[in-house]
């Protein structure tokens, strides 16, 4: 090492060198087997972000394709809605045209009994009309004094005269009366026949709506773990009161057999009543979707990452509308813990529905809601990793599947 006005001699001994070509050859080493681990993971890192990439784009199609039946589904539930309506107003429009028959039915048999009495009264009276005329010609054959007689021949044949034209105006009179009776009793056999026959055409009609109508709600209450029979009992114990929209129709015969016809249609009206019934029940019970419109069902019921997922998960915009599922009151309406902005609602039957991670509540502790009601609007709140709607139904206290209400109402709504 040289400077200005000196230098200086550095000596390494042999062991010294080599210890430092031993130095230089490890840092060298490390230096390429680094760089090489380093290009491997570059190169592996690629082939891994392609493949995450594929699966991404993989899991994008099946979504769109799962959004694509549920928009699907949807359409025919509304479809069927639609369908449910039509039949129910049709039932509603048979109904009033059976009972305006067995109405029309009641006064032509009243009507054909009254001509019936009529007619027999006019068979008396002919008959007595008869015995006189008898009397009369028996009175002239025997040349006795007449009733009203006076005391010669010309006041006998003045008097039978008459006697014999009133009797002979009252017979033709009471032969048209007679035959005028016959003509209307057989006009109203006519149409008690007729109206029969229309009568059998509604009862069938009737009968066969309240087959298609009510066997799709039995399956319905069934596939969600509902018993049917009870769920009518406890609807019906709610709306107990006389002469309401649910006390089925009576028809009576003071005191007498009750007609085949009546019996029928008491049967349709008890069936019809049955299924007003249904038709509350399901009002009641969450069979419906808590979004509308455009979104993804993300994540469903059962074990996620190790733990129980109590509830099923629908990802659409921030502020997406949430409906009730169907009618209850409101029992929370606020922060809890990991849910963030929470809506309980407390519906029949001892189902409870939750609505999470909101953005915004629109409803009140203590506030009864309707099936479709708007409750909220979607967001991020509480412990969630993007907006999305966390959506759980219980019974009695205990999860269940959201989906089993949802998909067994596919075919009825």
């Amino acid at each position: 090492m040289k400077s200005d006005d000196d230098m200086r001699f550095i000596r390494l001994r042999s062991g010294t060198q080599a210890i430092a070509m031993a130095g230089a050859t490890l840092v060298v080493g490390w230096a390429i087997l680094a760089t090489a681990i380093l290009l491997m993971d570059a190169i592996g890192g690629g082939n891994f972000r392609e493949q995450a990439r594929r699966d991404l784009e993989t899991y994008q199609a099946r979504l769109n394709a799962l959004a694509e039946a549920r928009d699907a589904r949807a359409a025919e539930a509304v479809a069927a809605q639609e369908r449910f309506n039509t039949a129910l107003e049709q039932v509603s429009v048979m109904q009033s045209e059976l009972l305006a028959s067995e109405t029309r039915r009641r006064e032509l048999e009243t009507g054909l009994e009254i001509v019936q009495a009529k007619m027999r009264d006019l068979a008396r009276d002919r008959n007595a009309m008869r015995e006189r005329l008898a009397t009369l010609e028996r009175a002239l054959e025997d040349g006795e004094a007449l009733p009203e007689g006076g005391g010669g021949a010309d006041t006998t044949v003045a008097f039978l005269t008459r006697a014999l034209a009133e009797t002979a105006a009252e017979r033709d009179r009471l032969e048209a009366d007679a035959e005028e009776a016959l003509l209307a009793a057989d006009r109203m056999a006519s149409e008690l026949r007729l109206l029969q026959d229309q009568n059998e055409t509604i009862f069938r009609q009737l009968e066969e709506a309240m087959l298609v109508s009510v066997e799709p709600l039995d399956r319905m209450f069934e596939r969600a773990g509902l018993d049917p029979d009870d769920l009518l009992d406890e609807v019906r114990r709610g709306y107990s009161g006389l002469g309401g929209p649910l006390t089925p129709i009576s028809f009576t015969t003071s005191g007498g057999a009750m007609h085949p016809d009546a019996e029928r249609a008491g049967r349709i009206m008890n069936r019809l009543d049955e299924l007003n019934l249904y038709r509350i029940a399901a009002q009641k019970a969450p069979f419906a979707l808590p979004v509308k419109g455009a979104f993804r069902f993300t994540s469903g019921f059962g074990m996620r990452w190790g733990r129980m997922h109590n509830g099923a998960d629908f990802a659409a915009s921030h502020g997406t509308p949430i409906y009730a599922t169907a009618d209850g009151v409101v029992t929370h309406a606020g922060w809890l813990s990991g849910y963030g902005r929470l809506v309980k609602i407390q519906h029949e039957f001892g189902i409870e529905t939750r609505y999470a991670h909101m953005s915004r509540i629109r409803v009140k502790e203590g506030q009864r809601v309707s099936r479709g009601d708007r409750i909220g609007d979607m967001g991020n709140s509480g412990r969630s990793t993007g907006t999305h709607l966390h959506y759980e139904v219980r019974v009695g206290g205990k999860a269940v599947n959201p989906m089993i209400y949802i998909k067994a109402a596919r075919d009825v709504f």
